[in-house]
């Protein structure tokens, strides 16, 4: 499974991102938001329209990037504040 894990910092509290490809037989990528170890959030993104694409491989791998840096400006504009 392909993915990407970051850790940033907004107003000294450290959120942790963890987005992946939940495999072949799940087909969609999945963000987790954890503060201090407990989940905050999560989002799916489903990918059954390209399992057929001969660039299914680029594209999944496209919106595990854009799912992942959208979660990543979402903290950096505050929306996960209030949790």
């Amino acid at each position: 499974m392909a993915g990407i894990n970051s850790t940033i910092t907004r107003s000294g509290v450290d959120f942790h991102v963890q987005t992946q490809d939940k495999g072949k037989t799940a087909h969609y990528v999945e963000s987790t938001v954890y503060k201090s170890g407990r989940v905050l959030s999560s989002r799916k993104t489903f990918y059954t329209a390209i399992l057929d694409s001969p660039k299914r491989e680029e594209q999944i791998n496209q919106i595990i990037q854009e799912q992942h840096h959208t979660i990543l400006r979402e903290i950096e504009e505050g929306k996960f504040d209030h949790l």
